[in-house]
């Protein structure tokens, strides 16, 4: 074979395979879908940066794992100075109200506000004497727990629903009803006009039915928010367990029914805001919202349909069994004021009093099956699929003293809220990375090497931030591939400073491409910095003060974990 034919030859073979090739190349990403690509090269991308650390391993620490049966609440909650006080007493005689946000915050929120301001410049007497009231704004689920544990106690309780008195009661702390209702409100589901009609020509109509049924089919993405700490989110749980079963939401029916709901509820949310955005970037189809916040948001009120469900919102007033007869005097004549024709005309001026018609098709529940509701959810939410979480420890200089401290025990207090199925890793950082604890399933072996990694963190160095996220991405991606089902999260514990290794802008489409939500805490911590690696997957970001961070994270391992 002469020259030239071996050179045709060879001149073939390159353009077969540089066709052969190409065609691979090219049609590599046929039938994916674009959520797949981009997972693909999130990971591509993710292998190429972990190949430039060289984390460290940790040395297992043991350390024995003790939780008291009887565990003392009241301890986990902050001082109860940490909850605003928007109107305070203005005379020695005077009742102390915990009221829920919605009513006792600013503008169109504090309705229940300029009542007790304009009461108090009224001049009133009880017994002689003038009197006033002092309004605090508490968020319902967190009263319930100040004043069951009797960490604090006021004279009057204003949350947005029945539900968290009967609860109250249940717990041991009997309350007497000034008033069932103070202003009008309702819960409701808020669907897009696109994704209403598409509802209303499938099943016929928009209800909790209709909506729990395309949920369970994986049809639409439902959002909702945290049980434990939001009336709506109560009032959802139990009103979706009664869709199950009516007579009896706590039964096996209710319960399989409720995890085949859950199967496909992307996440439970730990605020309002964090539930909007996630469906503001198309995480959600719909959500859930009281009508006066809805009311008073016009981006809302014009995009989204509301559709009430469950039992009202009517935001009762009832004084704790504690309060003297002067107090109970002093409540009655608050609430007295409260329903005169001029505060019920402002009430409805700030968007409260809409839906007076609506009535609720439940008959009521017990306080008990609430509480065991909230304790059904805890461990039926993730309907065996379970978490893998890693938990990344910031212990750079800037953490020494307090801020460690109070993330040490923010951490082993909070363990208990983690559901043992699930599988969990810790991670710190400095200038380098260390691997403390690879992640293993949550039993009690893996709890002891936890504690003790976490009671041995000591603070120096620089901070890596990013890089530690990069790893710990990682590990969750490895132990994905033995349990493709089960849900990431990671959790980034800091101050928020970053001096050493990647930055966001590195990692940012790799967390884009990935969607494993970060949740954020931070400890005297620059927040907006946490809240941009947190916002990027619909994740909550925690500002975690040394007095309230053990009572936040409670809650958040409690919708999450």
């Amino acid at each position: 074979m002469n020259k030239k034919t071996i050179g045709i030859l060879a001149g073939i073979i390159i353009i077969v395979c540089a066709a052969v090739f190409g065609g691979i190349y090219a049609t590599r990403n046929i039938g994916k879908s674009d959520r797949v690509i981009s997972e693909e090269n999130a990971e591509k991308r993710l292998t190429k940066m972990v190949d430039r650390i060289n984390p460290k391993t940790g040395t297992p620490i043991k350390s024995p794992v003790e939780y008291d049966a009887t565990e003392d609440a009241a301890s986990e909650l902050p001082d109860i100075d940490t909850c605003k006080v928007p109107v305070s007493a203005e005379t020695a005689l005077f009742a102390e109200i915990y009221s829920s946000p919605e009513k006792a915050g600013s503008g169109t929120d504090g309705w229940l506000c300029e009542m007790a301001m304009e009461f108090n410049s009224q001049g009133y007497q009880v017994d002689g004497q003038p009197i006033s009231v002092q309004i605090r704004n508490v968020n319902s689920g967190q009263a319930l727990d100040y004043i069951a544990t009797g960490k604090a106690v006021p004279a009057g309780f204003a949350p947005s629903t029945m539900m968290w008195v009967d609860m109250l009661n249940a717990r041991g702390t009997p309350t007497e009803i000034i008033t069932d209702r103070l202003v009008g409100n309702v819960a409701g589901i808020l669907l897009s006009d696109k994704t209403y009609k598409q509802l209303t020509e499938k099943y016929g109509s928009v209800d909790l039915k209709a909506i729990t049924e395309a949920t369970e089919a994986g049809e639409f993405a439902m959002g909702y928010t945290n049980p434990f700490a939001s009336s709506a989110g109560l009032n959802f749980l139990i009103c979706t367990l009664e869709r199950y079963d009516l007579a009896d939401p706590l039964s096996e029916t209710a319960i399989n029914g409720f995890q085949k709901f859950q199967k496909n509820v992307p996440f439970v949310a730990l605020t309002t805001m964090q539930m909007r955005e996630a469906a503001e970037n198309g995480s959600l189809d719909g959500f859930i919202m009281e009508y006066q916040s809805y009311q008073n948001d016009t981006m809302l009120s014009k995009n989204y349909k509301f559709t009430p469900y469950g039992y009202r919102h009517d935001n009762p007033l009832v004084s704790i069994e504690s309060a003297s007869p002067q107090e109970k005097e002093i409540l009655a004549r608050f609430a007295e004021y409260c329903t005169t024709e001029r505060a019920k005309a402002r009430a409805t001026e700030y968007g409260f009093n809409g839906l007076d018609e609506y009535t609720c098709e439940y008959d009521t529940v017990s306080g008990d099956i609430l509480t065991s509701a909230q304790k059904l959810y805890k461990t039926n939410k993730d309907n065996g699929r379970p978490v893998i979480g890693v938990f990344v420890t910031d212990v750079s200089g800037s953490m020494d003293g307090e801020p460690l401290a109070a993330l040490q025990l923010s951490l082993i207090n909070s363990m208990r809220y983690i559901n043992s199925e699930n599988y969990i890793g810790l991670v710190s950082y400095a200038d380098e990375v260390t691997i403390e604890v690879p992640i293993a399933q949550f039993d009690l072996e893996q709890q002891t090497l936890f504690k003790g990694s976490v009671e041995n963190l000591y603070a120096s160095g620089g901070t890596a931030t990013f890089d530690a996220i990069c790893i710990a991405l990682n590990m969750i991606n490895e132990q994905m591939e033995e349990m493709p089902d089960a849900k990431p999260m990671l959790f980034v514990l800091s101050d928020g400073e970053t001096n050493v290794g990647y930055n966001l802008n590195d990692i940012r489409d790799v967390l884009s491409g990935l969607k494993i939500p970060v949740y954020t805490i931070g400890y005297n911590a620059d927040l907006s910095a946490l809240q941009s690696i947190s916002s990027i997957n619909e994740a909550a970001s925690i500002d975690a003060s040394t007095d309230d961070v053990v009572y936040q994270l409670k809650t958040l391992f409690n919708a999450s974990m």
